[in-house]
């Protein structure tokens, strides 16, 4: 961990710290500590941003601080029990249950204003047990992008997609039909669509619609099936999935001209427009006799540290903080993720249609499951889903991932 730069909101913080100052003149010196907020280095780069584009001074200074991302969690939980954590952290939402239960996070107190400033889905995705534990900032979600040029309208349904691919792999103008990240460890989140569009499911629901422990359907007969339509798409099968697939490589497939299709989300979009290559953004495509394909949503979050020395002035920073426009099209041109605010969203869209399409590609999307078992689900699932698409048994595999999944959580 190291400092990455003090931020000085200006006159945002001047008046909050005027309004507090104003209730308890006694207590000022609180205002002298920095409040500290701690992000991995994507989050933490974008609010650099904004804090260079603010001027002028303010009574109280935050300072951010700079995790690697695998560390951030754990980081702040072990920290927050001795009370020497930051008093805000950034992260995914799907964090909310975990930090919640360890007693990590406070719940934010949102007025019915704030509220409606929100686009449909963020608050419920930072909500556990009736509570919401954040403030959400930007969504983000899987879309389909295709090389225009190539495709100059999106396929209805995979089997379109897969028929045009190939297709244009048998002409010699692409070299793979699609790049889906798949990777030799698997990935759960990229899969995710397919999985759903061919009957599978991680988690039942509910009556309230939240995701439900008790019911894993990792290994259900709809998730085994499922996993059998895919792995007609596997390596032993059409081709069109592969482990070559990877992080590194599936973004650059595609700017390359590679492949005719991608399956990515926001962050894929720089790269594409460097490599002037047209595209178009639509929904990811079901199987023809299939359900919806479900991309899984996730939203990024300000989360409010439960051992703050100044839980009301943090909640109050961090509110005042998203709920500016202004930060949130800030934000968005360093890290180019969906606002959750729709007067910022509104803003940004006649100059980036692509916040639109990602908007209209998520709809009907699942937010990811913010409970505590999830955490056990992922790399169980993923390495499952990879094993199918080389050729392993999918009832085999997907049993040995449940197995490994109940175990952790009877741990």
């Amino acid at each position: 961990m190291r400092p990455l730069l003090p931020l000085c909101a200006g006159g945002l913080v001047l008046a909050l710290i005027a309004c507090s100052a104003a209730e308890d003149p006694e207590d000022d010196k609180r205002f002298t500590e920095p409040l500290t907020i701690w992000a991995d280095e994507d989050r933490a780069l974008a609010m650099q941003t904004f804090a260079e584009a603010f001027t002028g001074a303010s009574d109280r200074t935050m300072e951010v601080i700079m995790v690697e991302h695998e560390e951030l969690r754990s980081s702040f939980m072990s920290t927050e029990t001795g009370g020497i954590g930051p008093d805000i952290l950034v992260g995914p939402h799907d964090w909310t249950g975990e930090l919640a239960e360890s007693g990590s996070i406070a719940s934010v107190d949102l007025s019915e204003e704030d509220t409606d400033a929100f686009v449909a889905g963020a608050l419920d995705a930072v909500t556990y047990d009736g509570l919401v534990y954040g403030i959400p900032y930007a969504t983000e979600n899987l879309a389909l992008f295709r090389n225009t040029d190539l495709v100059p309208e999106a396929p209805d349904s995979m089997e379109e997609l897969v028929e045009i691919g190939e297709d244009l792999v048998d002409s010699g103008a692409v070299e793979q039909v699609l790049s889906l990240q798949v990777g030799e460890e698997g990935d759960a989140y990229h899969i995710h669509p397919l999985f759903t569009s061919a009957g599978g499911y991680l988690f039942g629901e509910e009556e309230s619609g939240n995701p439900d422990p008790t019911d894993l359907g990792v290994a259900a007969p709809e998730s085994i099936e499922a996993f059998e339509r895919l792995s007609e798409l596997g390596e032993d099968g059409s081709g069109v999935l592969t482990r070559a697939t990877d992080a590194d490589n599936a973004t650059d497939l595609f700017a390359s001209g590679a492949a005719p299709f991608l399956v990515s989300g926001p962050w894929s979009v720089s790269t594409i427009q460097s490599a002037e290559i047209p595209y178009g953004l639509s929904s990811i495509p079901a199987f023809t006799d299939g359900d919806p394909a479900r991309p899984l949503l996730g939203v990024q979050t300000f989360f409010i540290a439960e051992g703050t020395e100044n839980p009301d002035l943090a909640a109050d920073f961090a509110r005042a903080f998203v709920s500016d426009p202004e930060f949130s099209v800030i934000l968005h041109e360093t890290d180019p993720r969906v606002p959750t605010l729709t007067t910022a969203l509104d803003m940004l869209s006649e100059e980036h249609p692509d916040l639109q399409a990602f908007q209209r590609a998520g709809e009907g999307g699942l937010p990811m499951p913010a409970i505590p078992e999830m955490e056990a689900v992922w790399n169980p699932f993923s390495q499952a889903g990879a094993d199918i698409i080389g050729g392993a048994d999918p009832a085999e595999a997907l049993s040995e991932a449940e197995q490994e999944i109940v175990a952790a959580f009877e741990e």
